[in-house]
C-alpha cells in the first residue's frame, strides 16, 4: 500500500487515496431488507466549532440560471430505490441520476432483456449510477443471481488481502455485467460487537480493517465498479441502529482515535464515500445527522483529522428515509437539507417524492440556501 500514489480522480478508477460511501437502506442489516471508511486525539478547529450552514448563503446570480438546466442538474443529483423495470423507467423520465437495486426490487430486472438495466442505461442516454448493496454475507442482494460470497470478517479471517482483492473483482465483474456500476462496500465501520455492523466489518482493528477495504475496494475498481466506502465518520460504535431511530457515536476525538483511521488509509481513487446518519459529539451543530450537518461533509473533504487526506470524490447519503433522518424532517426537506450540507447525490428508498425533491432542490438553489457553485461542483462531480 506505500507505494500507491495518494491522488483522487473521482472520474476514473485508478489508484490514490480515499477516504471513504437501498430498497433498501445501505446500511441494512440483513439481506431480506430493502434497501438503496494514525491515532492522535486532536480535534480540529472545524470539528470543535458549530459550522455554519451552507444554506444560509446568499447566491443571487442562482435566481438566473436556465430554468431548465436548473431542474435538469437538480434531478442528477437524486438517487432513488426502484421496485421495477417501470418504476425505473419513472426514475429516469424525471431525470434521476441514479438508481438502487435493492433487496425487494423484482429481480427480472437483472436477467429479462428488454426490461433490463442495459435497456435502461440505453434509454437514459446519459451517465447513470445504478448502485446496490454488494457486501458478502448478510447484505448480498439478489445473490441468486449475482452470487454469493462470504461476509467481510470471514475474508479477512479466512483470507489474504490479495485473496479478497480476486474475489472482489468476481464480484465486481458480476455486477457489471448485469449493468450495475456502483457498490455501496465495502463497510470500513469497525467491528465493535454491535448487530449492525458486527460481521460486515472486517475487524475490530482499524489497521486490518483498512488493508482489507483497501483489497476490496481495488477488486471492485479493476471490476469496472466504483467501491463506495461507508459509513464516515463511522457506524462500528455507534448507540443503536438509524434505520429506526437516532444514533450517536462516542465523541469525534475518541473516533479519530480508532473509527476514522480507515478513512485515512485506503488508497482507492475513482471511489466514492457515503456519510451515515450518525449524530457525532463534537462536529458541528449539536444534535444533527451527519447527513444533514455540514461539518461532517467539511471534515471528509478537508481530511482534516489524524492521518487525513483531502477527499474530492463523489459523496452519497445513507438513505434519508431511515429514522434517524425522518424524525427530524420528512424526506422531500431532507433532501435539499443534504445538498445543502455537503452530499453530491441524495439517496432514499423508492420514486416517492421524487418529482417533489427535485422541486424543493430547484427552489434551494434558487433562493441561494444551496450555493449555487457548490450545486454545480456536485453536478459536475456526479456527471463524472
Amino acid at each position: 500500500m506505500d507505494n500507491l500514489r495518494r491522488v483522487f480522480t473521482p472520474a476514473s478508477l485508478i489508484l490514490g487515496t480515499v477516504v471513504a460511501a437501498s430498497m433498501l437502506s445501505s446500511c441494512s442489516q440483513d439481506s431480506s431488507q430493502q434497501a438503496a471508511p494514525s491515532s492522535t486525539t486532536s480535534t480540529t478547529t472545524a470539528s470543535q466549532s458549530e459550522q455554519p450552514s451552507s444554506a444560509t448563503s446568499s447566491t443571487p446570480q442562482a435566481v438566473a440560471l436556465d430554468p431548465v438546466q436548473l431542474r435538469k442538474d437538480a434531478a442528477s443529483l437524486m438517487m432513488v430505490g426502484v421496485g421495477n423495470f417501470d418504476d425505473a423507467l419513472f426514475a429516469i423520465q424525471q431525470g434521476a441520476g441514479g438508481i438502487f437495486i435493492g433487496s425487494g426490487t423484482d429481480p427480472q430486472i437483472l436477467t429479462t432483456p428488454g426490461r433490463d438495466i442495459a435497456e435502461l442505461h440505453r434509454i437514459a442516454g446519459r451517465p447513470l449510477s445504478v448502485a446496490i448493496d454488494f457486501e458478502g454475507g448478510r447484505v448480498l442482494r439478489h445473490r441468486g443471481i449475482l452470487g454469493d460470497f462470504p461476509s467481510p470478517q470471514v475474508m479477512a479471517q479466512t483470507m489474504t488481502p490479495e485473496q479478497v482483492r480476486g474475489m472482489a473483482y468476481d464480484m465486481g465483474r458480476s455486477l457489471f455485467a448485469h449493468g450495475i456500476n456502483v457498490n455501496f462496500a465495502p463497510v470500513v465501520d469497525i467491528e465493535a460487537g454491535l448487530e449492525v455492523v458486527g460481521d460486515r466489518a472486517f475487524s475490530p482493528d482499524p489497521l486490518i480493517d483498512a488493508t482489507y477495504a483497501t483489497a476490496f475496494a481495488q477488486g471492485m475498481s479493476d471490476a469496472g465498479v466504483r467501491p463506495v466506502l461507508k459509513h464516515f465518520p463511522g457506524h462500528g460504535r455507534a448507540s443503536g441502529d438509524s434505520h429506526t431511530a437516532q444514533v450517536h457515536t462516542p465523541p469525534l476525538a475518541e473516533l479519530e482515535k480508532l473509527d476514522l483511521i480507515p478513512y485515512g488509509k485506503v488508497p482507492v481513487a475513482g471511489a466514492g464515500v457515503m456519510v451515515g446518519h450518525m449524530i457525532v459529539p463534537g462536529l458541528g451543530a449539536p444534535e444533527t445527522p451527519s447527513t444533514i450537518n455540514p461539518a461532517a461533509y467539511q471534515l471528509l473533504r478537508s481530511g482534516s483529522y489524524p492521518g487525513g487526506q483531502p477527499f474530492s470524490g463523489v459523496i452519497y447519503t445513507d438513505d434519508l428515509t431511515m429514522g434517524a433522518v425522518t424524525s427530524l424532517m420528512p424526506t422531500v426537506q431532507a433532501v435539499p437539507a443534504a445538498l445543502a450540507a455537503g452530499a453530491d447525490q441524495a439517496l432514499w428508498v423508492s420514486t416517492a417524492g421524487l418529482v417533489e425533491a427535485i422541486d424543493a432542490t430547484v427552489t434551494a438553489v434558487s433562493e441561494g440556501r444551496y450555493p449555487v457553485e457548490q450545486f454545480k461542483a456536485s453536478v459536475a462531480r456526479v456527471a463524472g
